[in-house]
């Protein structure tokens, strides 16, 4: 294996698990918030949330592999850390701010 084989092999690994705490910390953030947050800052319920999280992020874990480096970007895997930077970037902070922080 040559030095360029390893540094891909090692940059899609790098990719895949950041990717999957990207994933894990946006699902425990959502499960870690207060139901009646959600809705108070018209958003979708956090049942709802929480769905989307957890399916999105198994589907992208699972269908792609850290040591298959054709695996790691798939259109799976890319759907999921869609869902999770929507619900990082935009519902996060809504039903935090409502929620004084907590």
């Amino acid at each position: 294996m040559t030095v360029v084989d390893q540094l891909y092999l090692w940059t899609d690994r790098v990719l895949f698990w950041g990717l999957v705490v990207l994933r894990a910390w946006a699902l425990v953030d959502c499960l870690t918030r207060k139901a009646a947050a959600f809705p108070a800052v018209d958003k979708l319920t956090k049942p709802a949330w929480s769905a989307i999280l957890l399916i999105a992020g198994a589907l992208g874990t699972l269908l792609s592999r850290g040591d298959d480096p054709s695996t790691v970007l798939n259109i799976f895997s890319l759907a999921s850390v869609v869902a999770a930077a929507v619900y990082l970037a935009d519902v996060r902070p809504a039903v935090r701010e409502i929620s004084n922080g907590r």
